[in-house]
């Protein structure tokens, strides 16, 4: 994650608190914030990539293969 991005969340964020923000400042918090949890998200995901469930019989599946099983 861009650490500019970061920076302008946060200053967004700061500005909001104390002095509020312009109808643009908003949309583009709003932009930001889209980005952000978007990029939250596929680092969620990439890391379920890599868990793996031991099943009671031993056999070891991926999380999301064992998460689609569970709810089906």
């Amino acid at each position: 994650m861009e650490k500019e991005l970061l920076d302008r969340i946060n200053e967004l964020a700061k500005k909001k608190k104390t002095v509020g923000l312009t109808h643009d400042e908003q949309e583009e918090q709003k932009k930001l914030y889209k980005i952000y949890l978007g990029e939250i998200r596929a680092q969620f995901s990439a890391t379920l990539d890599n868990v793996s469930i031991e099943e009671k019989d031993g056999t070891v599946v991926p999380f999301k293969e064992a998460y689609k099983r569970e709810k089906n």
